[in-house]
C-alpha cells in the first residue's frame, strides 16, 4: 500500500499573502504551489500559523480545497513573541514535533522550507537532520519557463543523509584529523590517554570560552598544549585577541597585583605611568597562567571577579576596567591539598574546574617517544640552520635507554628535548654517533640518580628540575640549616649572620620567609609539627 504524504510547514505571511482577487491565481503562492504539482499527491498539510495569520490560512485552506480537494489542510496555532529569537522558535517547534502523532510505516513526511523566517528554516534543519522528524526537507521556488503557469512554480526534495556524500564525510574526517595533528603539534601519540584527552579538547575548544585547567607534572607540555589551543581558537575565529601567557611564579609580593590587573600613575613608588596589565592585553584572547597555584589568596580573589564579572579595579584605582578573556590555567600542584591547608581559594577552583585536563608525564607516555624523537630532531636541527640525523645503531641504544623502565624522566618532555639539543649540537657533521649518546645516556643516568641529600628535589619533587645548579645547590644549604634548626628565626641567624650585624634591624626570620617563598616553600612545609 502507497504511503501518505504528508507536508509540515508555516504559512508565508509574506509570500503566501498576494491578496483576494482573481489575479491571486496568476502569482506563486509557496504554500499553493506544493498542490499545483503534478508529480506530488498531498494527502495532508499541516500548517503553523501565528494570531494575525490566522485569516491567512482560513482563505489559503479554501484555495487548496479548490486546487486539491483530496487534501486535507490543518491549523496549528503557533504564537511566537520573536520569530527571529533562535531559543523560542527552537523551543516552539520541538514541542510541536515532540507532541505530533508520526507514523512512518504509512506516512512520508516533508518539511516546507520556503517559509517562514530565515530561523525557522534553521530549526526545521536541525530538527530533521536530528530525525525528530523523520523525514525529508522540500523547498519551493518560483519557475522561470515561459510556457510554465507563474502560479505553479517547482520544487526540490533536499535529502539530508550525509552518509550518501563520501566525498562531504571525508573532507569531515580528514579536518578533524588535522585539528587533532594540530593539538598534537603533528607528533603521532599512541597513548589513549593523551589521545582522547586531546578529542574532548577539539569538541570544546570551538564552542566552549569557559576556563581549561591543565594539571600535570613541570615539563609535561602544558604551555605548549595552551598556546595550541588558542592557535586553533583563533584559526575557528573564536578570538580576536591575543595569546597572553604568564608564569605565576615570577609574579610575587608587591609587584603581582599591578602586574596582573594593571595600575595608575603614582599608585605606588616607581608608577611613573598607567599600566593596562595582563588581564587587560588578554581582553577578546587567552590568558594563560601557568603555575597558577603560586597566586597569593589576594591576587586569587580578584582573579575570581574578573572570570565572573569580566569586570575587576586596577591596583590603585577608583574606577573598574573591564576584560573579557578565557583562562588557561595550569599547575603541577594538586590544587585540592593547597585548597585543605588554606594557600588556595576553593570559590576560584570550583570556577576553573569545569574542563580539567591532567597531562601524563613523558615516563607515562614511553610509547611515544619514537615520534617524539623525530619531532624533536626536527626542531633542533631547524634552530641549528642543519640536518641533524642519528646513525642507525645510535638511535637504536637511544631509544632503548630512552624507554627503558628505568628512564625516569623527571623533567618530561623538557628535559627530552634538552637531550636531543645537546646530542644534535655535538653532532659530528650532521650526524649523531653511538659515543655522543653513550655520553648523554651517562650524563641523564648520573641526573637522575641523584641522593637523597638533594633536599631540593625533596621539597619541590618535579618542580626540582628546573632549577639551576647554582639555585640548587644554594636552596640545598638553606634547607639543610632550616632543618636543623628550631625556628624560623634562629635559622635566619644562622644564614644570615653577617649581613644582619649591618642591618639597624636585623629581621632575619622575614628575609629567610621570603626566600622561601620564591620556591613555593614554608616554615610549616619544612617543619609541619611546629
Amino acid at each position: 500500500m502507497k504511503k501518505r504524504l504528508v507536508v509540515i510547514g508555516f504559512i508565508g505571511s509574506t509570500l503566501d499573502f498576494v491578496g483576494k482577487g482573481s489575479k491571486r491565481w496568476d502569482r506563486w503562492r509557496p504554500t499553493i504551489s506544493l498542490c499545483h504539482q503534478p508529480s506530488l499527491t498531498i494527502d495532508r498539510l499541516e500548517l503553523l500559523h501565528d494570531m494575525h495569520s490566522k485569516r491567512l490560512v482560513e482563505r489559503t485552506r479554501d484555495d487548496l480545497h479548490l486546487l486539491s480537494p483530496n487534501t486535507e489542510v490543518r491549523a496549528h496555532f503557533n504564537p511566537l513573541k520573536n520569530p527571529w529569537d533562535f531559543e523560542e522558535v527552537y523551543t516552539s517547534l520541538h514541542d510541536f514535533v515532540r507532541q505530533y502523532p508520526f507514523d512512518p510505516v504509512n506516512e512520508e513526511y516533508l518539511v516546507h522550507i520556503t517559509t517562514g523566517t530565515h530561523v525557522a528554516q534553521i530549526c526545521w534543519y536541525l530538527l530533521t537532520e536530528s530525525r525528530h522528524i523523520p523525514g525529508r526537507l522540500i523547498q519551493t521556488s518560483p519557475a522561470k519557463q515561459d510556457d510554465q503557469p507563474a502560479a505553479m512554480g517547482k520544487y526540490e526534495i533536499i535529502d539530508l543523509d550525509l552518509t550518501r556524500y563520501a566525498k562531504i564525510a571525508h573532507r569531515f574526517k580528514e579536518e578533524q584529523a588535522q585539528t587533532f595533528a594540530q593539538l598534537k603539534a603533528g607528533i603521532a601519540t599512541q597513548n589513549p590517554v593523551f589521545n582522547q584527552m586531546i578529542e574532548q579538547i577539539e569538541q570544546i575548544a570551538g564552542k566552549s570560552r569557559a576556563p581549561i585547567l591543565l594539571t600535570g607534572p613541570t615539563g609535561a607540555g602544558k604551555s605548549f598544549l595552551a598556546k595550541q589551543i588558542f592557535q586553533l581558537k583563533q584559526q575557528r575565529q573564536r578570538l580576536s585577541g591575543k595569546l597572553i601567557a604568564v608564569n605565576c611564579a615570577t609574579l610575587r609580593g608587591d609587584s603581582a597585583m599591578p602586574a596582573l590587573f594593571g595600575h595608575i600613575k603614582g599608585s605606588f613608588t616607581g608608577a611613573l605611568q598607567n599600566r593596562p596589565g595582563l588581564l587587560k592585553a588578554a581582553d577578546g584572547g587567552v590568558l594563560f597562567l601557568d603555575e597558577i597555584g603560586e597566586l597569593g589568596l589576594d591576587e586569587q580573589a580578584m582573579l575570581l571577579k574578573a572570570i565572573e564579572e569580566k569586570r575587576f579595579y586596577p591596583f590603585g584605582s577608583d574606577h573598574e576596567t573591564t576584560s573579557d578573556f578565557q583562562l588557561i590555567a595550569g599547575t603541577n600542584r594538586d590544587l585540592l591539598s593547597e585548597v585543605a591547608a588554606g594557600r588556595f581559594r576553593e570559590d576560584l577552583l570550583a570556577r576553573i574546574n569545569l574542563w580539567s585536563y591532567e597531562l601524563p608525564g613523558l615516563a607515562q607516555r614511553k610509547e611515544d617517544i619514537a615520534p617524539n624523537l623525530a619531532f624533536e630532531l626536527a626542531r633542533v636541527s631547524q634552530e641549528l640552520g642543519e640536518q641533524v640525523r642519528f646513525h642507525t645503531e645510535a638511535k637504536q641504544r637511544y631509544l632503548a635507554f630512552a624507554t627503558h623502565p628505568s628512564a625516569k624522566w623527571l623533567g618530561n618532555f623538557r628535559e627530552f628535548g634538552a637531550s636531543i639539543t645537546r646530542m644534535a649540537t655535538l653532532a659530528e657533521q650532521g650526524r649523531i654517533t653511538e659515543r655522543i649518546v653513550e655520553t648523554e645516556v651517562t650524563r641523564m643516568q648520573k641526573q637522575w640518580h641523584r641522593p637523597t641529600t638533594d633536599l631540593a628535589s625533596i621539597y619541590l619533587k618535579d618542580a626540582a628540575e628546573a632549577l639551576d645548579e647554582f639555585d640548587r645547590i644554594q636552596l640545598n644549604g638553606v634547607l639543610r640549616v632550616c632543618e636543623s634548626a628550631g625556628s624560623l628565626s634562629d635559622a635566619g641567624r644562622q644564614l644570615f649572620a653577617v649581613s644582619r650585624t649591618q642591618k639597624k634591624q636585623a629581621n632575619d626570620a622575614d628575609r629567610l620567609k621570603k626566600y622561601l617563598a620564591k620556591f613555593g616553600l614554608d616554615w610549616e612545609r619544612i617543619h609541619p609539627s611546629i
